[in-house]
């Protein structure tokens, strides 16, 4: 039985022992992405060193990076849908490529001093080519180097062995993805890892962005090829024990166990109790990262924090349907919190605030329900049938939280019934819309360095400087988000800036534009970096070597977005707006004309 600890830990030495520098989990929250609201795949905090920016670190990196994705999180209860999870990865940043790279995978995971996975239950895929790029000989000719049997090596298109551009355009290139044979025999003769029978799992992928590709839809070659890889923890553990469900490892064992207890209920005897668990399970262990991260979010009805927010209702809908209450929900956070405090130390330093967090979102869901029960009574007081329709129905999940199970509850007391085939058809319309805007979300493409950005990274600087000097000390960066027409800043406040604080703000910005000030760039030692004053909340992902950028008497910060080289590039500074971003978290929205 292998725990996930010990999966961690196994990846990390093995990676550092062949010259990987080990990096920290970065936050969460993307740091000046436009282009998504969580950090989902490792990739995402190391976007411009593949693009080319020098790593503190050097060319060889790994690490565990804390991921969130909740695109699919309508199939979280099944066996391995998860909105947080935990990714394994090691990356080469213009340093080895495919021959490197997939015999250190194959080492690792059949090496009898690693995960010692017997080779005949692995099966690799690789890109099968076509008009964009050649078919991939050599990491077929590679994996059987390796040991991989011919006919363990599938030739998959486009859809199966491919990875990006994340926007329109950007690094790409084809990938080889190593699946485990679960042993299951009732397939077809044609089966492969591109079926989702349940045969094959998939995990490992080793991605190789080898080109770029342009506005017209061409490819070329990239200056600088890259090795990403991937290997979900989660499933990985799920994999390496015969388990039949990510639920069922070590990581989920306390909080499931807790969950039972709580509800007094068996787990996998009951098909609708076991999907309840689970979802319990995975929604507050995401609550608990995504409150207990650096950027401190809270829930709120915008952006991340609506996630959050939907994430804990949806947890807390399922605890009232096992009879867990407010405080139940508490000792499951608490569950997690020493579970994982000792990996991610953000967990025991926020340990308070995750607490006080859910307690206060709990109080307001409650008092939500309540005004959901209202609504309800309004549409059944007006009916002219015996039917409560689907709009209604679907309008009173999406504002008020009820969950359909009680809309037809509440209507069955009354002696109504609930059109729950329009219902579904309106959560469908909806989730097609959601789906629709994650999209435009990606659309840019990977976090732009372009010179508009530069300049907006720059302004946000000092910015945090002059509300510093205006607001004192309280303040500190909670996130920000950069496009190339706009910068959002959030920082901690307790209060509302009065109209003189922010054209004071504005002022002190303009005035170091002005001054036309150089901006000056250092790699050092974090502890030195600190020692100097230097802010940064960011700090902490970079490892031991940080980037410093120095702009006069005004800013000293830890940061690695692009920057502008002289204050007097940026331009006019203008804010647009100042307003709440979540509990204690302040937001101010500029430009720059």
């Amino acid at each position: 039985m292998i725990t996930g600890k010990e999966l961690r830990s196994k990846f990390l030495q093995f990676f550092k022992d062949r010259g990987h520098a080990i990096i920290p989990s970065a936050s969460l929250i993307p740091e000046n992405d436009p282009t998504v609201l969580f950090t989902t795949a490792g990739m995402h905090p190391l976007t411009p060193y593949l693009l080319g920016q020098n790593h503190p670190m050097g060319r060889r990196l790994a690490d565990v990076q804390k991921c969130v994705r909740t695109i699919d999180i309508d199939e979280v209860g099944d066996a391995s849908h998860l909105t947080f999870f935990e990714m394994l990865g090691n990356w080469s940043l213009g340093d080895y490529f495919k021959e490197q790279s997939i015999k250190w995978s194959y080492e690792f995971l059949t090496d009898e001093k690693y995960l010692g996975i017997a080779p005949e239950k692995l099966s690799v895929t690789v890109f099968c080519g076509d008009a964009d790029a050649p078919r991939d000989e050599q990491s077929a000719k590679l994996w059987l180097e390796c040991g991989i049997k011919e006919d363990h090596i599938y030739y998959l298109p486009k859809k199966n062995n491919w990875w990006g551009p994340a926007g329109i355009t950007g690094p790409c290139g084809s990938d080889t993805e190593i699946f485990y044979d679960t042993g299951k025999d009732d397939c077809s003769p044609e089966c492969s890892p591109a079926c989702d029978c349940g045969k094959w799992l998939e995990i490992w992928n080793n991605v190789f962005m080898e080109y770029n590709k342009n506005a017209d839809g061409s490819f070329s070659p990239l200056a600088q090829c890259n090795v990403d890889t991937g290997m979900g923890l989660e499933r990985a553990v799920c994999v390496l024990n015969g388990l039949k469900s990510v639920y069922e490892t070590d990581l989920f064992a306390d909080a499931v166990d807790c969950i039972c207890k709580l509800a007094n209920v068996e787990y996998g005897k009951d098909k609708d109790t076991t999907r309840a668990i689970r979802i319990i399970a995975d929604h507050i262990r995401t609550a608990v990262f995504l409150l207990g991260d650096r950027l401190g979010i809270t829930p709120s009805n915008v952006d991340q924090g609506y996630v959050l927010r939907r994430i804990i209702r949806r947890a807390v809908r399922y605890a009232m349907q096992l009879g867990i209450d407010k405080s139940g929900i508490d000792q499951i956070a608490v569950v997690y919190l020493n579970q994982y405090q000792d990996v991610y130390p953000e967990l025991k330093e926020n340990r308070e605030k995750v607490i006080d967090e859910l307690s206060r979102e709990q109080e307001r869901f409650g008092k939500t329900l309540v005004s959901g029960e209202k609504e309800f009574h309004k549409i059944t007081d007006k009916l002219e049938s015996k039917i409560i329709d689907g709009k209604n129905a679907f309008r009173l999940y999406d504002t008020f939280g009820f969950p359909i199970e009680l809309t037809e509850e509440l209507a069955h007391e009354k002696g109504l019934s609930v059109d729950v085939e329009a219902f579904k058809a309106c959560y469908a319309e909806h989730q097609t819309k959601s789906q629709i805007g994650s999209e435009q979300h990606f659309k840019g493409g990977l976090q732009d360095n372009s010179e508009a950005t530069s300049k907006l990274h720059t302004a946000t600087h000092l910015l945090q400087a002059a509300l510093r000097k205006i607001l004192g000390d309280e303040v500190k960066q909670k996130g920000s988000n950069i496009t190339a027409e706009r910068l959002r800043f959030d920082f901690s406040f307790h209060r509302p800036m009065t109209p003189e604080e922010v054209a004071e703000a504005q002022r002190l910005v303009n005035d170091a534009i002005e001054r036309k000030i150089p901006v000056i760039f250092e790699e050092m030692p974090i502890e030195e970096a600190r020692e100097k004053g230097a802010m940064g909340l960011f700090g902490d992902k970079y490892g031991e070597i940080v980037k410093v950028y120095t702009i006069g008497d005004v800013s000293m910060e830890m940061c690695g977005g692009p920057h502008a080289t002289n204050t007097g590039e940026l331009g006019e500074f203008v804010i647009t707006k100042e307003q709440s971003s979540s509990s204690g978290v302040r937001r101010i929205k500029a430009e720059l004309h």
